[in-house]
């Protein structure tokens, strides 16, 4: 599994809002300029994360974006499954997908569900507040 570009940099704009919450709406040209990322592109991405509900938009003089929520609310995984669509390791693992005829003697299957179990419980244990701390301990345990 890689992260998209879309995702890593949901990850950075989410960040960076909970590093300014204090602000209240920040425009999203500060946004790009801060994170490096071209405008078009953080427009892209904050339509996507408007959309399922993670940042609130404010329109006119003194608008901009801001979390819906206490970044501590929000888990990595979560966002990642919005930017990403799925953070399953094979497709046979994915919502509604196809039986497979061969999932009863499958030897890599257990491999493969472990694998996904344990994305999940990673990126589900990390939230932006986590992210927003300047250094992580060296003994970090997710």
């Amino acid at each position: 599994m890689m992260i998209s570009t879309r995702g890593r940099y949901a990850l950075r704009v989410l960040i960076d809002l909970a590093e300014h919450e204090r602000n209240g709406y920040i425009p999203l040209k500060e946004i790009a300029a801060r994170q490096e990322i071209s405008l078009k592109y953080v427009e892209q991405v904050m339509a996507l994360l408007s959309s399922n509900g993670l940042v609130a938009t404010a329109h006119g003089k003194g608008g901009g974006y801001r979390l819906c929520k206490d970044p501590s609310d929000y888990r990595v995984g979560d966002i990642l499954r919005v930017t990403e669509g799925t953070l399953v390791p094979v497709a046979c693992l994915e919502e509604n997908a196809a039986p497979c005829t061969r999932s009863a003697e499958c030897r890599t299957l257990p491999l493969w569900k472990k694998l996904s179990d344990a994305i999940s419980d990673c990126l589900d244990h990390v939230t932006l507040s986590d992210l927003t701390q300047t250094e992580m301990p060296d003994n970090y345990v997710i």
